[in-house]
């Protein structure tokens, strides 16, 4: 399929090419072809572009990224250096090429002017953040983002009419320690990013971020980290038990996932699982996805083009669910 959009696209700063290195022991089996990668915006991973059908890519900064850092100050400060760092590599490619804006997630206000700036700026199509944002030395503090006090920044998300992307970050402190140092072989994607997203992304759904914000996009990778295969069980105790107990969200699981919850086939290449994810979620709030370079694009694209799907849902998953979303103008192949 030509034209399909892909948008859990990481980059880095070259400055940080020596952490990175070390981040990628973590996930890669080449190091050094992962750090050559990521660092490169428009040369080779437009030549990969090419060979497989992907018409646009919208970048983000890697993870854990900006939630890594607990200095309210530095964070902002990262965050800025960044977003301005890819509008500048990517506004000779507006056909190929649209960013996710890198935020500090210690202040909702802070959080919220930065992410206007860079829509009303820079035209980026949304935010990426990867999970809590860490708040101490010792990598306990943890900011959720599912309290009243971030309605300021969801407002906004909703004002400028963006979608927000909650990535998966890595376990810290004494969440590590307690839950994972002894099962490092399930950080990552095994388990740990699954478990930390799916927390963050239910409890913005029990403490009523989408029923005051309604109009909220949340976007969730590697097939809803989890979510759909329990899609029945959560519904059934949210409805049958938790709610006569006092659980106040207004609506159902499903009905979030049909109005404000969208998932990714970024990272997660099977045909069964996301036959089974149209069946629970739908064809329409799914979307084409490849997690570049933590996964290939050969893998992704080889896989998605070979499914035997009817074209409808094809062409809504692999790119018209994102032009929609997005509000892409036209790129390549992106009517083909």
């Amino acid at each position: 399929m030509l034209g399909k959009v892909a948008f859990e696209e990481a980059f880095t700063l070259p400055r940080f090419r020596e952490k990175q290195r070390w981040w990628a022991g973590l996930f890669a089996v080449d190091p050094d072809k992962h750090v050559a990668e990521i660092e490169d915006i428009t040369d080779t991973r437009i030549k990969y572009m090419d060979k497989h059908g992907v018409g646009y890519t919208i970048l983000s900064y890697t993870a854990p990224g900006v939630q890594d850092i607990w200095d309210a100050k530095e964070a902002q400060a990262l965050a800025v250096e960044v977003n301005d760092y890819i509008a500048e590599k990517i506004k000779g490619h507006p056909d190929r090429f649209g960013a996710f804006a890198t935020l500090s997630m210690h202040d909702p206000q802070e959080a919220a002017t930065e992410l206007k700036r860079c829509v009303t700026q820079y035209g980026f199509k949304g935010a990426l953040v990867n999970d809590t944002q860490r708040a101490g030395p010792e990598g306990d503090d943890n900011i959720f983002y599912d309290g009243p006090e971030w309605d300021v920044f969801w407002s906004t998300v909703t004002e400028l009419n963006v979608p927000f992307y909650l990535h998966p970050r890595n376990p810290t402190g004494t969440v590590h320690e307690k839950l994972w140092a002894k099962r490092s072989w399930l950080i990552g994607p095994p388990l740990s990013f699954a478990h930390g997203v799916s927390l963050h992304a239910l409890g913005m759904v029990t403490n009523g971020v989408f029923d005051r914000h309604p109009k909220l996009q949340v976007i969730l990778g590697h097939l809803g980290e989890h979510i759909p295969f329990d899609m029945w069980r959560i519904n059934h105790w949210f409805e049958d038990i938790k709610k006569p107990l006092g659980l106040s969200c207004k609506s159902t699981i499903r009905e979030y996932f049909e109005r404000n919850l969208w998932i990714t086939t970024s990272g997660h290449f099977s045909t069964s699982t996301l036959q089974f994810c149209m069946t629970e979620v739908g064809a329409d709030r799914i979307l084409f996805s490849i997690d570049y370079p933590f996964e290939s694009f050969g893998d992704a694209c080889d896989w998605y083009d070979a499914i035997d799907l009817n074209a409808v849902d094809k062409r809504k998953m692999g790119r018209d669910n994102a032009k929609k979303l997005f509000k892409l103008d036209n790129f390549k192949d992106s009517e083909a």
